[in-house]
């Protein structure tokens, strides 16, 4: 799992700056409760993967950042050539209320995924990947539950599609789950599969 805290010598130096700078800032503004935000977990699980040069950590992150990142990019797309969300989950982008540096720092969508494409073509792709992000992500849902309806924090009241609600707690978090696995990061998984050789510790 661990190639070595060497594999990106000025990368990880680059993680663990912004680390510094996100984190408060996001804490802050958002609060704790904001970093039970799938996305929010891939910058700091992708950060200390650069950091400590995981193999594992990199391409679990990757599954997860890929189509978020492409999701959010085109919603925040869509909002500044239409005026509308097309899925939603940006809202935030257009918070006065946040001082414009600080939701700026959400570009992370965009050049998160970009950095971990860079890293796993210098280390390769972690098959245990999948297991780990599905593990990773239904514990956060369960979580969520117990924030307020109001947060609808990684879509456990109400998923991105219909906006609606698919039953009792259990029922819900069972299609949320399913839909991100089947939808997401099962076929993330297959493509950066083929893309990229096995990283060297998982061979």
């Amino acid at each position: 799992m661990i190639i070595g805290t060497n594999a990106f010598p000025v990368l990880r130096w680059v993680a663990l700056l912004w680390t510094i700078v996100w984190l408060p800032a996001y804490i802050r503004f958002w609060g704790w409760a904001n970093l039970l935000h799938l996305c929010d977990v891939a910058v700091i699980l992708s950060c200390a993967g650069l950091w400590w040069g995981s193999s594992l950590l990199i391409s679990s992150q990757a599954v997860s950042s890929l189509a978020a990142g492409l999701l959010w990019s085109i919603d925040v797309g869509w909002r500044l050539i239409t005026g509308r969300f097309l899925v939603g989950g940006t809202e935030y982008m257009w918070d006065t209320r946040v001082p414009v540096w600080v939701r700026l720092l959400s570009s992370f969508h965009l050049a998160l995924p970009l950095a971990l494409l860079w890293a796993m073509r210098k280390i390769g792709y972690d098959r245990r990947a999948l297991a780990l992000q599905a593990a990773i992500a239904a514990a956060l849902f369960i979580a969520s539950r117990f924030l307020p309806a109001g947060f609808n924090m990684n879509y456990v009241y109400d998923d991105p599609l219909f906006h609606r609600s698919w039953g009792p707690a259990p029922a819900h978090l069972v299609v949320i789950f399913v839909g991100a696995v089947a939808l997401l990061y099962w076929p993330t998984h297959l493509v950066l599969g083929w893309l990229f050789p096995v990283a060297s510790i998982a061979r």
